[in-house]
């Protein structure tokens, strides 16, 4: 292929390198961090093209253990990190590289991406440190948007997310401890809301990426744990507790 320089003269060199920073010239290093690689192929088609958009990716992983090795290693400017990981969780993965953050000449700035929108998630990943929370139906120019004010250092939260925030940090009283949804496993928390919601089982294993047979096993561990028979209940004990 041959080089735009070549043929515009001094103008295509300027128009090239703008082209390289986004529209407005701006550039933002990223890795991406969730356990579902089709998605993180998603979001890198979506927002990677840096000419575009400004945004380079430069790393991915799938767990806990990849993201704090990967992190480590390339040093980004922006994580943008889902909340339920293998080995841990977002959660872990922020306070594995607590000293990352506090770097105050190159500091990693976090930005939890996530399909789930419970306020449990969004405070405790706030509370580790991270600087947004968005859920997974931004669309790609919102979320181009999200990781450079995160980058600046500014804060960022899906419209309804910031009232969980607030609310949270409001108080100097801890959340009350659930017993029984502390039974739960973030994936079965996440699979236990959108039953709730009245998702049928297809429709909770493509939003999660994960198979149908996976979707009923989660269930069936859910019903066990609470002491539940069927997903009538399930959906009344999640709308009691606020969870839906």
């Amino acid at each position: 292929m041959s080089d735009p320089t070549e043929a515009n003269g001094t103008a295509g060199a300027e128009a090239a390198r703008g082209a390289g920073d986004g529209a407005d010239g701006r550039r933002v290093r990223v890795v991406l961090v969730d356990d579902h690689r089709m998605f993180r192929t998603g979001v890198q088609a979506e927002i990677g093209r840096t000419e575009e958009t400004g945004v380079e990716v430069v790393g991915e992983a799938a767990d806990v253990d990849q993201a704090v090795d990967v992190i480590t290693e390339v040093r980004p400017e922006v994580v943008l990190l889902d909340v339920h990981l293998p080995g841990g969780g977002g959660v872990e993965v922020l306070r594995r590289c607590a000293a990352l953050m506090a770097d105050a000449e190159r500091p990693v700035r976090f930005l939890a991406l996530s399909v789930s929108d419970a306020a449990e998630d969004v405070i405790g990943v706030i509370r580790g440190g991270a600087r947004g929370y968005v859920t997974k139906t931004i669309t790609g120019a919102d979320l181009v948007a999200s990781i450079f004010r995160v980058q600046e250092g500014d804060a960022v939260f899906s419209p309804r997310l910031a009232g969980f925030v607030l609310d949270a940090f409001a108080s100097t009283d801890a959340p009350p401890v659930d017993e029984d949804l502390d039974r739960l496993t973030q994936r079965e928390r996440e699979v236990l809301r959108l039953i709730a919601r009245g998702y049928a089982y297809k429709e909770i294993a493509k939003q999660l990426f994960i198979s149908v047979k996976t979707v009923e096993s989660h269930v069936s561990a859910v019903l066990r744990k609470l002491q539940l028979s069927n997903r009538h209940e399930l959906t009344r004990w999640a709308t009691a507790r606020r969870l839906v």
